[in-house]
């Protein structure tokens, strides 16, 4: 989770740069061709800085709420944050590793699923022997817990 704080705050950085200094400049350089009414460069660089300004909205409150994950308090016996989790797909008669991580390091191909979608939430406080019933696009999948490693075990 530092590796994506790390990436958050260098994105953060780097937008507020552009913000602060860049757009200004550009701003200032499209005034200076005149009428704003028909000044293309003008209107491209202002809505550059409310995009800008808008992902650094959503970046400051994705770094915050990293900031109040507490590790401690993911669970020692459960499917949780940095579970790795292997299943039996029942309907796909199939055994299917995931490791459960935030939205950001979600890599579905590589079995990285988000505690946010939909497979994530669905093993979400499973253990061992359970087994979980999430509805996808392809309908209904059973998903069998065959074996369990938490954050804590991972190291």
């Amino acid at each position: 989770m530092d590796e994506i704080k790390k990436k958050l705050e260098e994105e953060i950085a780097a937008l507020e740069y552009e913000l602060r200094n860049e757009l200004p400049k550009e701003i200032l350089r499209a005034r200076a061709h005149g009428d704003l009414s028909e000044n293309a460069e003008y209107h491209a660089a202002k809505e550059r800085q409310r995009l800008v300004d808008a992902r650094l909205g959503q970046l400051q409150a994705r770094l915050r709420e990293f900031s109040m994950v507490d590790v401690s308090k993911i669970p020692r016996d459960r499917v949780g944050l940095g579970s790795t989790v292997v299943v039996f797909d029942v309907g796909k008669d199939e055994e299917i590793t995931y490791k459960l991580v935030t939205s950001e390091e979600a890599n579905v191909a590589n079995g990285m699923i988000s505690t946010s979608s939909p497979i994530g939430k669905g093993l979400l406080g499973k253990v061992v022997g359970d087994t979980a019933k999430i509805q996808s696009p392809g309908g209904l999948r059973e998903l069998e817990i065959l074996k369990l490693t938490t954050i804590h075990e991972s190291g």
